[in-house]
């Protein structure tokens, strides 16, 4: 049972990281929240992933413009070398993040450990679609190597899937920061 919860708790972890933040240096707007361009919660289908290109789903369409730019840019270079991204989660409805929040409050039996993994809706850089969670794990490698490149930086040391506008494009990525927490 332990090693089920365990388990569960690292996908829960993968799917809804959610954390806080910075503006971005190159700009953009996100739609403000409530007020999206594409209808839906911004869930993620059963297959575990969405494409960078389907801009009917509003996981992507919601996205920050800027951002967006940046990770199919990020994508078509990585695609030249073998490597495919993967959208595991990208901008989410506050109502959908809420109930990231309360699974994961159930799940971990406590509110403040739950706090560490997923944020409430006003702290989430995916509620603002300012944050991307992307995969395979070696897309992610390719991104914390060659994000930079692109304004992409890995903002959790905790998190190697989630990336958000942390620099100008060929700047440098901050420090990834600990781990999100309240």
């Amino acid at each position: 049972m332990a090693g089920k919860r365990i388990a569960t708790a690292l996908l829960l972890a993968l799917v809804t990281s959610c954390t806080p933040s910075a503006p971005h240096p190159a700009g953009g707007e996100a739609p403000a929240a409530g007020n999206t361009r594409v209808a839906g919660d911004g869930g993620i289908p059963k297959n575990g992933f969405i494409s960078l290109d389907d801009d009917a789903h509003a996981a992507i369409a919601n996205l920050d413009p800027v951002l967006l730019s940046a990770m199919r840019k990020a994508a078509a270079d990585a695609t030249l070398q073998g490597v495919e991204f993967r959208v595991t989660s990208g901008w989410r409805s506050a109502q959908y993040q809420q109930r990231l929040l309360d699974e994961a409050i159930e799940l971990y039996s406590s509110e403040e450990e739950a706090r560490r993994w997923v944020h409430p809706p006003e702290k989430s850089a995916h509620v603002t679609g300012k944050a991307m969670d992307i995969g395979p794990t070696n897309a992610d490698d390719w991104l914390i190597q060659h994000g930079a490149e692109y304004g992409l930086c890995q903002a959790y040391a905790n998190e190697m899937w989630h990336f958000e506008l942390l620099t100008t494009p060929g700047g440098e990525c901050p420090q990834p920061r600990g781990t999100p927490g309240p």
